[in-house]
């Protein structure tokens, strides 16, 4: 890299005292260089398998992060003129676009991140983002992007990636997976997650198709209500046997029902009538995820939940763009009643492993650090989406420590679909974590010795613990 390119200060998310910015720095200086863990995200194991050279800059870092277009889309630009979904528009444009765009991303989470990639994965002067310099960072990035360095396995190794885990459709052959697990040249764990949104929530476009297939393809010859509850488990088994650690869930809220059979079946059958009210749509999905969790308490897959997002709102959006391109936006949700019928079967039971996130950071000390203080099975999924910034990050440690402490946090969590922004996540994370410890040993709160601890715990141990690494 070029003496002459600014780098990153060192000190960065630290507090602003001497003094205790210089704890934050050693006690990130503990885990700086532990390897990354990846227990939720949304890069495909297609691009490690097959390896190939990135096309260019805006398909890679602006065209499929929805954290980076919805902002520019919100300055007047339109998705279409940012490549957005099946959107064919000139990768320089949507560069330039960027470019114009950069100053718009002062303050942002995805500016940090954006900022520190492009210094530190790509050598890019930052100072020099604007439209003037457009033409030029894109070809220089180009330039980067045709080395042998930045083909995706090298770069998964530069990161110090151990494990990616990604998000896979109920039915997916998992080829990809097993072709990467039988490459002995490729050294790292890239494992799938069973996430069966589209065949739980009953409102979902094609619902209906999908569980007949569903059912077809591995209900073991049954029918209907019992037919689907057969095929699900028996593609959890698939997904295990493929090294899947867990299952993922983006309901739409919290709620659990343990209904009787008769009544989960009856709405089961109007389901795929597609004759369920909007109540019936909430509860027939609150019944399946009691009934995830008891699959999870059977065969051991970790259960994680991501409630409250309000998906695809904006209806032409979605309908031209398709669905994650910016424009899902978070509402208030409540745990506390909403677990209740599952955590009064499943949240003492031995080996299950429940990871709450959220989108409503109202509820971090009111309800999930209670939760999680009291049930065994709880554990605190890191701040999610909107809520992985480092001012929010700090407030969720300020806000659930003092009732959960550290040992019920699940790790972090990048949930992300930009690759080359994966290890400047995770450092954020790292550096955030480092400050708020840094904060109470400065305060006569905890020893420097077992902040130390805590810190490679929170960073390194914890994911393993709860996501069964």
């Amino acid at each position: 890299m070029s003496a002459s390119i600014p780098q990153l200060d060192p000190d960065r998310l630290f507090p602003a005292d001497p003094g205790v910015r210089a704890l934050a720095r050693s006690l990130h200086g503990l885990v700086a260089d532990l390897p990354i863990l990846s227990p939720h995200g949304h890069v495909p194991a297609s691009l490690l398998l097959d390896n190939e050279p990135f096309g260019d800059p805006a398909s890679l870092l602006i065209s499929p992060d929805h954290y980076v277009t919805r902002l520019i889309h919100a300055s007047g630009v339109s998705l279409a003129e940012l490549g957005v979904g099946s959107a064919s528009a000139d990768p320089r444009d949507i560069w330039q676009h960027f470019c114009a765009a950069w100053p718009l991303f002062d303050g942002t989470a995805s500016g940090y991140w954006l900022r520190s990639e492009l210094i530190e994965v790509f050598g890019i002067d930052d100072s020099l983002i604007d439209e003037a310099h457009a033409d030029q960072l894109y070809e220089q990035l180009v330039s980067v992007l045709a080395t042998p360095e930045f083909r995706p396995r090298a770069l998964f190794d530069s990161f110090g990636i151990e494990v990616l885990a990604t998000t896979d459709d109920p039915l997916d052959s998992l080829a990809d997976h097993a072709a990467l697990a039988a490459d002995s040249s490729f050294r790292g764990r890239v494992l799938p997650t069973f996430r069966p949104d589209a065949y739980l929530n009953a409102h979902a476009p094609g619902f209906a198709e999908r569980v007949d297939r569903l059912i077809v393809e591995a209900g073991d010859g049954a029918h209907g209500y019992r037919g689907y509850l057969a095929a699900l488990a028996n593609r959890r088994r698939y997904f295990i046997e493929h090294g899947a650690i867990s299952a993922d869930h983006g309901v739409r809220t919290p709620l659990t029902l343990k209904l009787s059979d008769d009544e989960a079946e009856r709405l089961f059958d109007s389901a795929l009538r597609g004759g369920l009210s909007a109540a019936e749509r909430d509860a027939f999905e609150g019944q399946m995820m009691y009934q995830m969790a008891r699959m999870s308490v059977e065969d051991g897959l970790v259960m994680t939940l991501h409630p409250g997002s309000y998906r695809n709102h904006h209806e032409p959006s979605f309908a031209r763009f398709g669905a994650d391109t910016g424009h899902d936006i978070p509402f208030a949700v409540g745990y506390t009643e909403g677990l209740r019928p599952l955590l009064n079967d499943f949240g003492t039971a031995a080996g299950f492993h429940l990871v709450l996130f959220t989108l409503d950071e109202t509820v971090f000390s009111r309800e999930l650090a209670p939760l999680a203080g009291f049930y065994p099975s709880v554990f605190l999924g890191a701040p999610w989406w909107f809520l992985d910034a480092p001012d929010a990050m700090l407030r969720f440690r300020s806000a659930v420590t003092e009732t959960a402490g550290f040992s019920r946090s699940a790790g972090f969590v990048d949930d992300t679909r930009a690759f080359c922004s994966i290890p400047a996540r995770h450092d954020a994370s790292r550096r955030v974590e480092a400050s708020f410890l840094a904060r109470l040993v400065a305060e006569h709160r905890i020893s420097e010795a077992r902040a130390a601890e805590v810190m490679v715990d929170l960073v390194d141990a914890a994911p393993r613990r709860v996501f069964k690494l």
